[in-house]
């Protein structure tokens, strides 16, 4: 499915590139793994090739879905729950795991409209840049454009 240098999306931590493709003997048993480097904090993770679809290794969106993204970003047609800081964040969490750069989006879009009538928690602020800096990334790369440039889209879209 990938091969060494291709860009990548692991759930919840972002973009990266895949170093190398190793086998290691794990339990007796020889496996390959893909061996990602986060861009955004270098740090390394070992995915293994048989499982990589399951916790959620895709490739970056083209440049079609990058804007379905920003799309997503400007709908304003929604209604924010109104349960507690704590269950929000555990639903926002779990979105986020999945790595679809389109429940991030939905993410980001909320809290942002959220933070419009009330103080976030420190939790779900945290989340909100974690969601943003998750975007960025991705979608810097797939429009061919600096971050900043995307930073400022996004800042444009909620302002």
């Amino acid at each position: 499915m990938f091969a060494e240098g291709d860009m990548a999306v692991y759930p919840a931590h972002g973009v990266g590139v895949i170093r190398s493709i190793e086998t290691q003997t794990v339990a007796g048993i020889d496996q390959k793994f893909y061996v990602m480097e986060i861009l955004g904090n270098s740090m390394t993770i070992m995915i293994p090739t048989t499982s990589s679809e399951s916790v959620g290794l895709r490739s970056i969106v083209n440049k079609k879905e990058a804007l379905e993204v920003l799309d997503i970003l400007k709908d304003r047609a929604i209604e924010i729950d109104s349960q507690t800081w704590n269950r929000r964040y555990r639903d926002y969490m779990e979105k986020i795991k999945t790595g679809s750069i389109h429940e991030v989006a939905a993410v980001l879009r909320d809290l942002f409209l959220l933070s419009v009538d009330k103080d976030l928690s420190y939790g779900e602020r945290k989340m909100l840049d974690t969601a943003k800096s998750l975007l960025v990334k991705e979608l810097s790369l797939a429009q061919q454009v600096e971050e900043q440039s995307i930073s400022e889209k996004i800042d444009n879209i909620f302002s």
